[in-house]
């Protein structure tokens, strides 16, 4: 259990403690004043013998043979200690351990003291709370056990103190950590945790976790409005409905169905804002038909290539699906409706031909994409309400005047297109009206050109009837002949 690490050049010697609870172990640095100052505090309070500890020595302090008997006498003090309080470690003793900080009721103690002295306060301020994935393992395991809420008699971490400020919380942020939690080997992203005792939350982030130690989500169905989940997920379906693997065949409840199912499932009935960026996530799947209410949806930086099942979202408003795998994306108004704002930045577009009836359209970002031919901009330059586009990045910026060449596009609406960001100026404006009169004649010219054509061909036919009249022939018998 104890270890220790002589380093003569600081002329003092640190012990490293090795804990075990259960599968879990971490170690301690202690120096040999500390565990005097932990006695100090034991034979107070705990009334525990004053001669356990061994004394200080002074005279070859630093020698081999003085650490090693030290480290064994000190390891049978810390043995001893946990022999003689079998049921509740003293508070002194458990901070000494940094239980607190890795073990179960140490760290729901330290939590429930923290929400004695400061919980009503957080909850009047209506701020951001943080809960590590530690921390909510250790509530939901004491939750379990049949045991007293307060282990070591001391009223300020009971619990219940934890219980009523997770009932009333609002808003709640959960972020787990990759690799072993400090000098433990808890992996924080294999415990299971639980968040049906949150009651009240609207808003919750969750953050480098797993999809499949979450539990409890669906019990957040009636109350939360804002869902945040990164670095957590492969798919939307473990998150919105968990529940599914369960079921060989559910629909979201006041959905009638022509198929038999084994499951109703509620959805959530007033979840405004899902942000699931930055995960795995390659498929939208049927989970959406959930989310009836969701206006804001942001699926950035994932692995999608084909957006499928966003037309059961009447709601929506904006939509991100940058940095994605999207090389095109057809009949979009079919598949988005009538949203505002809608980011593909940072895809593999090189055409614009599935967005040409989403009318709704304010803000429009295509940066970071393929597009290398101006004239895919006519795909989208007569959508009425596109004020914002973004192409900065795109191949076609590098092409001569290729700022008034796309405002061009957009008629008499150009100087209402604010483009990458940056307002039209009077001098574009006046350049795009040359480009638009330079249009309206070639297309002029297009035109008769194409006119004379016709009277050409029609004045030759004429001349050929009047030649095959002269040797008697029919001209509707030989046009069908030929």
């Amino acid at each position: 259990m104890l270890k220790a690490l002589t380093r003569l050049m600081f002329l003092f010697q640190v012990y490293i403690i090795d804990v075990t609870d259960g599968q879990h172990r971490w170690t301690v640095k202690h120096r040999y004043s500390d565990f005097h100052d932990l006695h100090e505090k034991l034979t107070a309070e705990k009334k525990v013998d004053r001669g356990l500890l061994p004394p200080k020595k002074i005279l070859g302090k630093n020698s081999k043979s003085l650490v090693e008997r030290r480290q064994k006498e000190l390891e049978l003090y810390l043995q001893t200690l946990l022999q003689q309080f079998p049921q509740a470690t003293p508070t002194p003793l458990a901070n000494f351990l940094h239980f607190y900080l890795y073990e179960i009721n140490g760290i729901t103690a330290a939590l429930a003291e923290e929400l004695f002295h400061k919980g009503e306060q957080l909850l009047q301020a209506g701020e951001v709370f943080s809960l590590r994935p530690l921390q909510l393992y250790s509530v939901t395991q004491q939750l379990r056990l049949a045991k007293p809420t307060c282990c070591n008699g001391d009223a300020k971490t009971d619990l219940g103190h934890i219980l009523d400020f997770t009932c009333r919380l609002r808003y709640l942020k959960i972020s787990g950590t990759r690799g072993p939690v400090g000098t433990s080997n808890i992996q924080e992203s294999t415990l299971p945790f639980d968040l049906s005792f949150f009651k009240s939350l609207l808003q919750i982030e969750i953050s480098e976790c797993s999809s499949h130690q979450i539990q409890g989500l669906p019990s957040l169905r009636s109350s939360l409005a804002t869902l945040s989940i990164h670095r957590s997920t492969e798919t939307m379906m473990s998150v919105l409905v968990p529940e599914a693997s369960e079921f060989s065949q559910w629909e979201p409840e006041g959905v009638e169905s022509g198929c038999p199912v084994t499951a109703v499932i509620p959805v959530w009935r007033n979840l405004t804002t899902l942000d699931m960026s930055h995960n795995c996530i390659s498929t939208i799947d049927g989970s959406v038909k959930l989310i009836p209410k969701v206006e804001f949806l942001d699926l950035s930086y994932n692995q999608l290539s084909s957006v499928e099942n966003l037309q059961h979202l009447y709601n929506l408003v904006h939509v991100d699906l940058s940095y994605n795998s999207l090389r095109a994306l057809e009949a979009a108004h079919t598949r988005l409706g009538n949203i505002k704002t809608l980011s593909l930045a940072g895809n593999q577009l090189d055409r614009l031909t599935g967005l040409t009836k989403l009318y709704s359209l304010v803000n429009l970002d295509l940066s970071h994409n393929q597009l290398s031919q101006l004239e895919e901009i006519k795909n989208i330059g007569s959508l009425p309400c596109l004020e914002k586009l973004n192409l900065s990045s795109n191949p076609m910026c590098i092409i001569p005047d290729y700022r008034t060449k796309v405002l061009a596009q957009f008629g008499d609406r150009a100087a209402e297109v604010c483009l990458d960001s940056k307002v039209t100026t009077e001098k574009e404006l006046d350049t795009v009206e040359v480009l638009k009169a330079i249009q309206k004649a070639k297309e002029v010219k297009d035109r008769m050109s194409s006119s004379d054509k016709k009277v050409r061909r029609g004045s030759g036919l004429n001349r050929r009837c009047c030649i095959l009249a002269v040797h008697g022939l029919c001209p509707a018998c030989f046009l069908r002949c030929l």
